[in-house]
């Protein structure tokens, strides 16, 4: 099994490169946490997590001290995200906010719905990339479970290859944590990786709009 990529190795915490189909907690002792631990040599605490199918940026805490103030950030809202997808159908709307309640659907699926008790909210900008292929940077303000899945689906443009929320068949779901910024020790800390392989997305790196979302922190959110 290959190696899992570092993005970077701090005292307190490590910043990894989760593939797409790989479990974050153990399955048959394959899970990803695990195997950066022996990877590594050190126990890992995790403070947040992605699911199976999205590849991307996860943060994991070398202590539990480290941990608790992870988390803390990530309870306040201090980390902020920002995720790739495409989608092959024309959305609702081009980019503005997604808001709405979440609620459990068949099969382990979610859906959003009108209510606004406790809500998902998700911010996003799209772009056209190819016939028949949009590309979309969003920033979730909160962390629901299928938070993105659910919110792209709500606008009658699932993610390709997601086809739990009825996205087009694919080698794989085009969910990417694309980047990470927070404040750790008085220093801002920004982490950026592009999924590798690219597969799909090689379309919007390619594209001349994608300068625009190199960094993500300049977008009006």
């Amino acid at each position: 099994m290959a190696d899992i990529e570092l993005v970077a190795d701090e005292p307190d915490f490590v910043i990894a490169h989760k593939a797409a189909g790989i479990s974050f907690h153990s399955e048959s002792e394959v899970g990803f946490v695990v195997q950066l631990e022996k990877q590594l040599g050190c126990k890992l605490y995790a403070v947040h997590r992605l699911d199976k199918v999205t590849s991307g940026l996860l943060i994991l805490a070398k202590s539990s001290a480290a941990a608790n103030k992870l988390s803390q950030l990530f309870a306040e809202r201090k980390i902020d995200k920002a995720y790739l997808a495409l989608i092959t159908d024309k959305p609702k709307k081009k980019q503005g906010w997604i808001k709405g309640d979440m609620g459990k659907a068949r099969r382990g699926a979610y859906k959003l719905l009108k209510t606004s008790e406790n809500p998902a909210i998700t911010r996003f900008y799209s772009i056209s990339v190819a016939p028949g292929l949009r590309a979309c940077i969003l920033k979730p303000f909160t962390g629901k479970t299928h938070q993105l899945r659910v919110a792209l689906k709500s606008l009658s443009a699932p993610i390709l290859g997601d086809e739990l929320y009825g996205g087009q068949s694919a080698d794989r779901v085009y969910l990417h944590a694309y980047a990470l910024r927070f404040i750790w020790q008085g220093v801002v800390r920004q982490y950026i990786i592009k999924p590798s392989p690219q597969q799909h997305f090689t379309e919007l790196f390619q594209h001349e709009e994608f300068a625009k979302w190199q960094n993500p922190w300049q977008l009006e959110w």
